[in-house]
């Protein structure tokens, strides 16, 4: 089994990453330090996750001329957030995460989702009544500005995150550089069986965030299982022999480590079926609203989770 995906591009991406939402200040530096020093080469990082100059601290000590790697052996993922969006903002928003993780190019750019919110400053945008202000900005549009940091050397490679496989289509359809992931939520309650198996079809990699489930999402209820009773282990080796990228969040260094000791055995046809079977679209991630359990952001029309996948 290899460590790595080859993307469309020919870069090699591994298949194992750190991943840094809710890793918070004070904790992410010495996370990111631990993954390196167990051997991590992949760190998925956001703008919106509010820790990348965190990040880019624990990179700069490692990284660079002189330093223990060359930066052509980590391969770094940043997101555009959804305020973002607007065409005149992309090459801003995305200098600003090179600043702060203290890099001259990224190697993967995805656009966090295809829903765009009202520009500003303001992480979450709202009105009066604690609803969401949006923006009609067209994630086609906002994929053409994406396309320039290419042409620019400011990013290797773009993407996609949370797109559904109409939206990956269109994005497919109309562009000059074609989006090489698709980052998206999958686990054993959501195997996106059949997003993934569109998405190979035209040549996109998946890559899975909260591959174990994310039990310590905010919106979290006491009532919904918890995939952590299965070993984590097990888990990521499905995702891997899937062909999936994984991204698993720690800022415990045991299991920082754990999450990387996953080739030395592998799931037999037997094993693979029986973790597919616990499958029944249960989708952690989409933030929900109370008092009625709904979707926050089901009336955007360009909402990714109404099509089946």
């Amino acid at each position: 089994m290899n460590t790595f995906v080859a993307l469309s591009t020919r870069q090699r991406m591994p298949v194992i990453g750190l991943g840094t939402w809710k890793s918070t200040s004070g904790q992410v530096k010495q996370a990111v330090h631990k993954a390196l020093e167990c051997g991590y080469r992949h760190f998925d990082c956001a703008a919106a996750y509010e820790n990348e100059k965190e990040v880019g601290e624990a990179l700069t000590l490692w990284v660079g001329p002189g330093k223990a790697l060359q930066r052509e052996e980590v391969f770094v993922t940043s997101k555009l957030w959804n305020t973002k969006h607007d065409p005149q903002d992309v090459e801003e928003a995305c200098r600003t995460s090179l600043a702060d993780l203290g890099l001259s190019y990224l190697d993967l750019y995805l656009m966090h989702w295809p829903i765009a919110f009202q520009r500003g400053k303001e992480l979450m945008p709202r009105k009066e009544d604690g609803s969401i202000c949006y923006s009609d900005t067209h994630y086609r549009d906002t994929w053409t500005a994406m396309e320039s940091l290419v042409d620019r050397g400011l990013v290797k490679a773009i993407g996609l995150s949370n797109f559904n496989a109409r939206q990956t289509d269109d994005i497919i359809s109309m562009a000059r550089h074609k989006p090489v992931v698709n980052h998206v939520e999958c686990h054993p309650y959501l195997s996106q069986a059949d997003l993934l198996s569109h998405c190979r079809s035209v040549g996109v990699c998946v890559t899975a965030y909260s591959p174990l489930g994310s039990g310590d999402r905010p919106w979290a209820s006491a009532n919904e299982p918890s995939l952590l009773k299965t070993p984590a282990q097990v888990i990521l080796r499905w995702h891997i022999q899937r062909g999936v990228v994984c991204i698993p969040k720690s800022v415990t260094p045991s299991r920082i480590q754990q999450n990387l000791n996953v080739f030395d055995f592998s799931l037999s046809e037997e094993d693979t079926k029986s973790i597919e079977s616990f499958n029944h679209n249960k989708r952690f991630i989409a933030p929900t609203v109370e008092v009625k359990r709904v979707w926050r952001d089901a009336e955007h029309p360009h909402f990714p989770f109404h099509d089946a996948y």
